[in-house]
């Protein structure tokens, strides 16, 4: 499994994201995958999983079905998170 984190660098919790991204990896040792919405491949990636609201975090199996997925500002703790990161 991973979680990929679907932001936008240049916004309002662009920098709260990468405070959490940088708390993340400190404290598990593992990092998350990024994804700009505004990419081609973030673009398809967010109209396959209906995300319309940023920061989102997405976790997903091996076959890329979702197993579970945080929307907004207010962002889950490190162990939720850490759950589905292998």
């Amino acid at each position: 499994m991973k979680v990929i984190v679907v932001y936008k660098k240049q916004s309002e919790h662009g920098r709260m994201v990468e405070d959490y991204l940088k708390d993340f990896s400190r404290t598990t040792g593992k990092l998350l995958e990024e994804m700009d919405p505004d990419s081609h491949e973030g673009s398809a990636f967010c109209e396959n999983y209906d995300i319309v609201e940023y920061p989102t975090l997405v976790a997903v199996d091996d076959v890329g079905v979702m197993q579970n997925m945080w929307r907004g500002a207010l962002l889950p703790t490190i162990s939720e998170v850490s759950y589905y990161v292998q």
